[in-house]
């Protein structure tokens, strides 16, 4: 889980880094906060889905290359469904549950 975090947030920096002269400064702002936070496992379902949605204003506003679009978003909504993992702050707020099916 810390390999998927990190290539999500790698990928929203690259993105924002690529195509800064034709995004706004709030967006490009936006988006390295977004990648420290799920770098840092911090309320990651939250911030991987506001993740996706600023990967979409980018693609939306500049163009989409469309496998790196589906690779991404592929990533994301894995990180949104799964969540932080153990090494991460949610983890260490919130501990750490194993569940058991019922017998």
């Amino acid at each position: 889980m810390l390999f998927m975090r990190t290539s999500v947030a790698i990928a929203l920096l690259v993105e924002g880094y690529c195509r800064r002269e034709g995004l706004p400064g709030w967006l490009q702002a936006a988006g390295i906060l977004l990648s420290i936070t799920m770098f840092a496992g911090y309320m990651t379902p939250i911030a991987a889905a506001i993740g996706l949605l600023c990967h979409g204003l980018i693609w939306f506003r500049l163009g989409i290359n469309a496998a790196a679009a589906i690779i991404v978003s592929l990533d994301i909504v894995a990180l949104i469904l799964l969540g932080p993992g153990a090494y991460s702050i949610d983890a260490y707020r919130y501990g750490r549950r194993v569940l058991m099916p019922p017998p």
